[in-house]
């Protein structure tokens, strides 16, 4: 990238909370050697001049987008090893501290603005990024859908692991492009959700699961780079092997401008 100017790379979020996911999203970005620009329902941009973009997580989507009305549910926390120790719990703290006050669990406006971001991607061959819900939203946006709670996935005496630390398991398709990215068939990651992909959008293909079935990455069949992970490798700074999914859409950005 030297010489040349930095790809602008959008990264979305909720109006309220959601610091701490941008502030990690945008120093992953320019350690990739992007340019990042946050994104809010009442910050919008001109898609066009973004090179990139990362659609990234929050609040459930809006199941009448995939025609389903809400469930209710729970929640849960974890572990440790000393780098990822200190790096999660600081992480831990900064998402609470900046939690939204009012916990609502949909966010119509963002909805609709991601949805947009979404589709100008899709249209236009730019390479986008899905984290946690947006991966999800991505599913959504080519006609998929999404289990509500992934709770029936864990067999009695187990649950659904919740932690910013890399405490979970996924198995990754080898002839896939997040292989190729992660050079790797399977890689610890870390776990907030509560939902995730039920049938794939069209020419959406599930990349990565967890080994009971939960999906955990899907990306498009297409030659574009359009993928979502189910974990959050913003708030993985210490292992290069998740901040390479970053250097992957930042160079793939600066390619195209």
């Amino acid at each position: 990238m030297t010489g040349k100017t930095k790809p602008v790379i959008g990264i979305t979020g909720p109006d309220r909370g959601g610091l701490p996911a941008w502030l990690m999203t945008a120093l992953a970005i320019r350690r990739a050697g992007g340019r990042p620009l946050r994104i809010q329902p009442r910050r919008t941009v001109d898609p066009e001049q973004l090179a990139g973009l990362v659609i990234g997580g929050g609040s459930d989507v809006d199941p009448l987008h995939y025609g389903e009305e809400p469930l209710d549910r729970e929640e849960e926390a974890s572990q440790t090893r000393l780098l990822d120790w200190v790096i999660g719990l600081s992480l831990a703290l900064l998402r609470i501290l900046f939690a939204r006050s009012a916990r609502e669990n949909y966010d119509p406006a963002r909805d609709a603005m991601e949805k947009q971001l979404i589709e100008h991607a899709l249209q236009t061959g730019k390479p986008l990024l899905g984290i946690c819900r947006g991966a999800q939203l991505l599913n959504v946006c080519l006609g998929g859908s999404l289990h509500q709670s992934i709770d029936h996935f864990y067999v009695e005496g187990t649950s659904n692991l919740r932690s910013v630390l890399p405490r979970k398991q996924v198995h990754i398709e080898p002839a896939s492009r997040l292989a190729d990215i992660l050079a790797t068939s399977r890689c610890q990651v870390n776990a907030l959700h509560r939902q995730c992909v039920r049938e794939p959008g069209r020419g959406v293909i599930v990349t990565a699961r967890e080994s009971n079935g939960v999906t955990q990455a899907i990306e498009l069949e297409s030659e574009g780079f359009a993928l979502g992970v189910q974990w959050h490798p913003e708030y993985l700074p210490q292992v290069a092997r998740q901040q390479s999914l970053f250097r992957a859409l930042v160079s793939t950005a600066a390619a195209k401008t």
